[in-house]
């Protein structure tokens, strides 16, 4: 069981979509107005397999650099914007497992927070903990809509 008298935090899967960007600046307001704290998951998807083990050791190495370096990005705009500083959590796998596993290892998490495309079906993680899974998850789930401008997550949140 949960103890929620730690500081609520919200933790948000971030990928290089505008949905993962809405996602984002929501919990951070929600944070900020909750006294609460931010947790950015990145995801590197798993690698494929290569045959040569240099090429790819590269490609791994690239796929971490570039989502450290958005994570480190969309941080700096949080920072910046809420004055909340983040953690970050950058792990590679399956997306759902990850932030399955990820979910269970953190005992404070109030609330998952995921983006939603402004039209089209929805991403798979939102699919994923949206659909069956639902009533298994640890915490509440919060999908924010893609198509919210930036004044209406400020008043929602």
């Amino acid at each position: 069981m949960r103890d929620f008298q730690f500081m609520r935090t919200y933790l948000v899967v971030v990928d290089e979509s505008p949905e993962a960007e809405t996602a984002l600046r929501f919990a951070a307001r929600r944070a900020a107005k909750t006294a609460g704290a931010v947790r950015i998951l990145a995801l590197i998807p798993p690698a494929e397999f290569v045959q040569w083990g240099g090429v790819q050791a590269t490609m791994e190495d690239e796929a971490v650099q570039r989502a450290e370096a958005l994570v480190t990005s969309a941080a700096g705009t949080l920072t910046e914007e809420s004055g909340i500083r983040p953690s970050i959590t950058v792990r590679q796998g399956d997306p759902v497992a990850v932030v399955r596993e990820t979910l269970e290892e953190t005992t404070d998490v109030a609330a998952l927070v995921l983006g939603a495309a402004a039209s089209g079906p929805p991403g798979a993680l939102v699919s994923h903990f949206a659909g069956a899974d639902a009533g298994k998850l640890p915490c509440p789930i919060m999908i924010i809509p893609g198509g919210l401008d930036a004044e209406a997550i400020d008043r929602l949140s």
